[in-house]
């Protein structure tokens, strides 16, 4: 096992922790339980993660985050449509 492989299987395990969260928002349809800090400060911290691999050409970083940074924004996403839906009463 290379030092790239080794990076990826983490990166990949550390990015699909995000999923059971975002799969389980989108099916309950709410997300009062989530706070709006947790997600906001992760991808601050993986953009800033992103743009080190970025700069030392690290396939493993730049994999992992962007992956992450992408989920996180869905769960970001879900938290303020629902949140939303529940201010103003609707729950389609």
């Amino acid at each position: 096992m290379t030092n790239d492989h080794l990076g990826l299987f983490a990166g990949f395990l550390t990015s699909v922790a995000v999923l059971p969260q975002v799969v389980r928002t989108w099916r309950r349809k709410h997300a009062q339980d989530i706070s709006i800090w947790q997600p906001l400060i992760l991808i601050t911290g993986m953009a800033l993660w992103l743009a080190y691999g970025v700069l030392i050409n690290d396939l493993p970083l730049i994999v992992a985050n962007t992956f992450s940074i992408a989920c996180y924004l869905l769960l970001l996403l879900l938290k303020i449509v629902y949140d939303r839906r529940e201010r103003v009463g609707t729950t389609r």
